[in-house]
């Protein structure tokens, strides 16, 4: 499989000598969709950065479909990648969202008809057609979120980059947003999201990195959140349908793996109900008050002390 990214041993410090980054490599494929994990301060944000040359470091090496930083234009490199910053005021400057969308493809030379159909497909995949006219500093956060993706899907890039994509946003634009994110990767866009939004992670990825200014761990989604001690150590928690889970199985229900998102719930729910004679069983047996102390003191308030014996 061809490699989209390939980071070896980059390291940075900003001119204030602060670390962000140490000897940190990671692989990402042609198509895959991969999040780097990991708490605030974490290097996340600087990392991304240096995946279009916002950003360049002289320790380690970056290359782009094996096209090294310093092999040739850095606009070559930018054609490729696309960030979508955190905060979209970022990636907004003009008095419309139409002229906001057309301003990379201009900048790419298009002509005045290529221009209108890319900004016309890139508000369309976004959900926002219709939207050409409005100021894009009048529109709610979630739209601003939206439109700010439409600038970069106009330049088509082969890699979409995300920097906490669903941080502030209400939930419905939450759920509209990683809609949008999966639609795109089964497109076959190459996605990487910083988060540390546990809850979408396995809706939009696979495989991840937890980078706490060096990566202290990769693998599959459920490898790490497996890993209850590489968690706390980087203040994460796991999402909230495992936890739901968890107290399921105090009350007996069978489930050695735990599901990870809303979809793998229904799939093994569905399994287990055709197993069953199409009913589920609950009760509380002879461990049930403690394992649900142990799953209360991990997930939600540590340290203290729950009594559910008159459950």
């Amino acid at each position: 499989m061809k490699k989209a990214v390939c980071i070896k041993n980059l390291s940075f410090r900003y001119q204030d000598m602060t670390l962000a980054l140490e000897d940190v490599s990671l692989d990402v494929f042609e198509g895959e969709s991969v999040v780097l994990l990991g708490p605030n301060g974490a290097g996340k944000s600087t990392l991304l950065l240096h995946l279009n040359g916002i950003l360049r470091s002289e320790k380690g090496s970056i290359e782009i479909f094996e096209e090294g930083m310093d092999d040739g234009d850095i606009r070559s490199i930018r054609k490729k990648v696309g960030i979508v910053f955190q905060d979209p005021d970022d990636q907004m400057f003009m008095p419309t969202v139409f002229d906001d969308v057309a301003f990379g493809p201009i900048n790419l030379g298009l002509s005045e008809e290529d221009v209108g159909k890319r900004v016309a497909s890139a508000l369309s995949m976004v959900g926002l057609t219709g939207y050409g006219n409005k100021c894009p500093h009048n529109l709610s956060f979630g739209e601003k979120k939206r439109v700010a993706l439409a600038t970069i899907l106009s330049m088509e890039p082969e890699i979409l980059v995300f920097d906490e994509p669903t941080s502030n946003m209400d939930p419905k634009s939450r759920t509209e947003l990683i809609r949008t994110i999966k639609e795109l990767n089964s497109e076959g866009k190459t996605i990487i999201t910083a988060t540390h939004d546990v809850n979408a992670v396995p809706e939009i990825a696979k495989r991840a990195y937890v980078l706490n200014k060096t990566i202290l761990a990769y693998g599959t989604v459920k490898e790490i959140f497996e890993n209850a001690d590489l968690l706390r150590e980087v203040n994460l928690e796991v999402p909230e349908v495992v936890k739901l889970f968890e107290i399921l199985r105090c009350f007996g229900y069978n489930c050695e793996e735990l599901p990870l998102s809303v979809e793998e719930s229904i799939e093994h729910l569905t399994r287990t109900i055709e197993g069953k004679d199409g009913h589920v069983h609950l009760h509380i047996h002879e461990h049930t008050h403690e394992q649900l102390n142990s799953v209360i003191d991990r997930h939600f308030h540590p340290h203290k002390h729950h009594n559910f014996d008159k459950i």
